[in-house]
């Protein structure tokens, strides 16, 4: 059996509890996956800037489910290291200390499990 990251292990944490929810709650769950969906559709912000600002909002509201989650989606928009550093950089100056913590390590964590590299 192959080892899994602790990103991988949370964004798989994530599947599960959401197709859980969405079993028991399969009207709240469509509306809010159409709603989310749609809100990340490319329009006059690309899927890049809104991963990043998607990823800035997580730091800053401490969601460590959402700063794994939008790592890979910014890695998976094309963002570079440096342009997801600089959001978390804007979401710091906005939530001080905690935000910077959070950023600075939850996203560290979760940037090497999903490239494999050691900053």
């Amino acid at each position: 059996m192959e080892e899994i990251t602790y990103s991988e292990a949370v964004l798989q944490e994530y599947k599960v509890g959401m197709g859980s929810f969405a079993v028991n709650m399969p009207d709240i769950a469509s509306a809010y996956n159409a709603f989310t969906e749609a809100c990340f559709e490319e329009g006059k912000l690309s899927q890049k800037e809104k991963q990043l600002i998607a990823l800035a909002i997580s730091v800053r509201t401490h969601d460590e489910y959402c700063i794994v989650y939008h790592t890979n989606g910014c890695l998976d928009a094309g963002c570079t290291e440096e342009e997801m550093m600089e959001a978390i950089g804007v979401a710091a100056a906005l939530g001080g200390g905690s935000a910077m913590s959070q950023g600075a390590i939850i996203w560290q964590n979760a940037l090497e499990d999903f490239t494999k590299t050691v900053q």
